[in-house]
């Protein structure tokens, strides 16, 4: 069976999330030739809704469609001060007890934040919000940086994004999950957004640059990412836009919220997982020669650290999950 997405919606629904998390799931992609994913659009009260704009939504489910989920998507919440309904709550909370992945944009982190599931658990929400979120539930470890926090692995995960174009960054980090970067790369393609953005990269520019500035550190990236195989370090990056190691680290951090050390064994990672899962006869010595990572041993070690699978595994994983979303 497909994976199924329970998304709710609610009356006052924030219109973008909602639009974001259709678009991810609910979009059908006979392109990609995998077993894409089924879905609902769900509320406490079926019927029609307001949405933001003036928009109305006629939903057709109820909250009985949270109980076959897969993953069920909270895209924002209408009010951070409106605690949602028990009704929600305990909807939410058996989801969660049965091992259901749950995931919420921006203000729907409140939401989950009520249900007790954040408790305990590492979460992000919009940079408006943090202050309130962490405020009102002490027992939340807040991350008030990242665009978007995965705590867990697999059934039971609950994932928060930051603001709502975060979201999209969230849920591709969800399709990459369940079907591999190559399909991830494939959606993002369509969508014309950038193929990966670490959940760890800042959501809020701390220091705003001047343009130039903003180019030269663009530039650099791209270039980078077409000669990932060629060794880099801080300064040969600095050398390419002629500054100085320190004001480029100063400059990278304030751009991408990572430091250049950090970002490029990302991308590194990023381009040996899309090798091991779509080129099968590659040597785990070659994937980690073109991705710039040296050695296997230094392949396995990075993966480790970033919470993968040996390659070799990650790539028998891959490889049968592939297997398991092929239509029949």
């Amino acid at each position: 069976m497909p994976h199924f997405v329970a998304i709710l919606a609610y009356d006052g629904l924030c219109t973008f999330e909602f639009g974001c998390a259709v678009e991810l799931f609910a979009l059908a992609r006979p392109e990609l030739e995998v077993a894409w994913y089924d879905y609902a659009v769900c509320a406490l009260e079926p019927g029609l809704l307001r949405a933001a704009g003036g928009v109305q939504v006629l939903v057709e489910h109820g909250l009985e469609a949270f109980a076959r989920a897969d993953t069920i998507v909270i895209p924002g919440w209408r009010d951070i001060d409106d605690a949602p309904a028990p009704a929600l709550i305990a909807a939410l909370r058996a989801a969660a007890a049965r091992g259901a992945r749950i995931c919420a944009i921006c203000s729907g982190a409140f939401v989950l934040a009520h249900a007790g599931l954040l408790d305990g658990r590492r979460a992000s929400t919009h940079w408006r919000y943090l202050a309130q979120l962490a405020a009102r539930f002490p027992l939340i470890a807040i991350d008030p940086l990242a665009l978007y926090v995965d705590d867990g692995d697999g059934d039971g995960a609950i994932i928060t994004s930051a603001g709502s174009a975060a979201g999209l960054d969230m849920l591709l980090h969800l399709v990459r999950k369940d079907f591999g970067a190559a399909v991830a790369n494939r959606v993002a393609q369509r969508l014309v957004l950038p193929a990966h953005r670490d959940g760890a990269q800042a959501q809020l520019v701390q220091r705003p640059l001047a343009d130039e500035t903003s180019s030269q550190i663009a530039a650099l990236m791209d270039w980078v990412r077409e000669n990932l195989r060629a060794p880099h370090t801080v300064a040969s990056m600095a050398a390419r836009v002629h500054m100085g190691e320190r004001t480029l680290q100063r400059k990278f951090k304030a751009s991408t919220g990572l430091s250049p050390q950090a970002w490029l064994v990302g991308e590194r990672i990023a381009l040996a997982s899309l090798l091991l899962e779509t080129r099968p006869a590659l040597a785990i010595e070659a994937v980690a020669d073109l991705a710039g990572m040296g050695s296997p041993e230094s392949l396995r070690r990075h993966f480790r650290i970033h919470g993968l699978a040996a390659p070799a595994r990650y790539r028998q994983q891959r490889r049968q999950q592939l297997v398991s979303v092929l239509p029949a």
